[in-house]
């Protein structure tokens, strides 16, 4: 996948429903008992207070855990008290998008965690409409998806900016046609 293009990396994010899946930023499972929520907002958590669980999953961390933030120590528990509750294959999942994440460069990772905030203050409604947009392009044929990142990157930022104006703007009957006739001009 191409992560460099802002508009692809934004939907690769909006899937992940996270910018780390290691740094637990998404909501936790709400009936554990774990030392994040005991912990007050803004108070560190000290290894012997997590779970057996958790240290296993943070055992990477142990020898900085003290020297983490308190906030970055409760995103870490959150995360591995999660990472607990995946399949598998969620798992698996969770591994190959950090790896993703770790390869972009410090820029990128910024751009993105600034995109993920902007998506967050974004009401309900609009989040939802977004993740169907995304869940639908990624549904797509990868040679399709392909040709869709190419147009976009050699359009002019006035040109994009011209494009998603006129995406906002349309009646769901007017998007309809412009995709009718998207498709027609590329039928393949």
């Amino acid at each position: 996948m191409n992560v460099r293009n802002p508009l692809v990396l934004s939907a690769a994010l909006l899937a992940l429903g996270c910018v780390s899946v290691a740094s637990g930023v998404q909501a936790r499972d709400r009936d554990s008992d774990t030392a994040a929520e005991r912990a007050p907002t803004g108070a560190g958590i000290t290894w012997d207070q997590l779970t057996p669980d958790q240290q296993r999953a943070l055992e990477p961390y142990r020898a900085r855990w003290n020297q983490l933030p308190p906030e970055r120590q409760q995103a870490f528990a959150r995360g591995a008290e999660r990472w607990q509750h995946m399949t598998p294959q969620q798992q698996d999942q969770a591994r190959q998008r950090f790896r993703q994440w770790q390869d972009l460069p410090p820029d990128e990772r910024q751009q993105a965690r600034k995109r993920y905030e902007q998506f967050r203050e974004l009401p309900p409604d609009e989040q939802e409409r977004l993740r169907g947009a995304y869940r639908k392009y990624n549904s797509l044929p990868p040679e399709q998806r392909e040709q869709l990142r190419e147009r976009w990157q050699d359009m002019t930022p006035e040109q994009r900016e011209k494009m998603k104006e006129r995406w906002r703007e349309a009646t769901p009957e007017q998007r309809k046609k412009m995709k009718e006739r998207r498709e027609a001009r590329n039928p393949d």
